[in-house]
Order: structure tokens, then C-alpha cells, then sequence
């Protein structure tokens, strides 16, 4: 299993999907940085030597924000937004979507689970 910045790549994957396990890459950044290396996309982690491995670490070290840098930057600027009271940042605030998205009937996944109405009474049973 290859490590590469704290995490742990799979073995039986491509090593093309295997790097979009690290935050901050995709599948285009992966193609890039195997073109880049000259590595098969083919290829599985379980197969890689020591020397590729080395390279993409490298790779990855000098050209990309990946990890625990790239989500402090995010939350800095959020921070930033939330702090000059933009737009953007007022949504973040009161947990709404901020990109233009109808929030009458969906946005659940930042608006929350609907609960009922509290304190409405249930007609007796006859």
C-alpha cells in the first residue's frame, strides 16, 4: 500500500483513480501528474516502484495545494466572507445555499431535515 501525503492508496486500484483519494485531486490533476511522470494510468498502486512513487510525492509536494493546507485555506476564506458580511458569507452563516439555488422546497442537505409542526394537537379518537 502506497502513502503518499497521510493517506493510504489501495492496492487493487488504477493508480489514475487511486490518487483522486487525496483532497485537492481529481481525475484530470491525476492524468496530468501521471502524463507528467510518464507512468501507465493502468498501472496499479500494488505495482508501482519505489522511484514512481517518490515522483508523484514530489510532484505533489511542490505544484499542489492537497490536504490539510487546502482545507485551512478554505476555511480561511469562508472566515473571510462571513467576517466582511458578503452575501456569500451570510449564507454560509445561517447554513443556506449560496449559489442561487431555490430553497422553498429543496436545499435539504444544507437547510436541515424538515421537522413537523410543533404544538398542533391530534383530533381525539372516537
Amino acid at each position: 500500500m502506497a502513502r503518499i501525503s497521510g493517506i493510504d492508496l489501495p492496492k487493487n486500484k488504477r493508480i489514475e483513480r487511486a490518487l483522486t483519494y487525496i483532497y485537492g485531486i481529481g481525475l484530470s490533476c491525476s492524468q496530468k501528474i501521471l502524463q507528467k511522470i510518464k507512468i501507465n494510468p493502468n498501472k496499479h498502486v500494488g505495482e508501482l516502484n519505489d522511484k514512481e512513487i517518490t515522483d508523484i510525492r514530489n510532484i505533489l509536494e511542490n505544484e499542489y495545494i492537497i490536504e490539510g493546507d487546502l482545507r485551512r485555506l478554505e476555511s480561511i476564506n469562508i472566515k473571510r466572507l462571513m467576517e466582511i458580511n458578503s452575501y456569500r458569507g451570510k449564507r454560509h452563516r445561517i447554513g443556506l445555499p449560496l449559489r442561487g439555488q431555490r430553497t422553498r422546497t429543496n436545499a435539504r442537505t444544507r437547510r436541515g431535515i424538515k421537522k413537523t409542526m410543533a404544538g398542533k394537537k391530534k383530533a381525539p379518537k372516537k
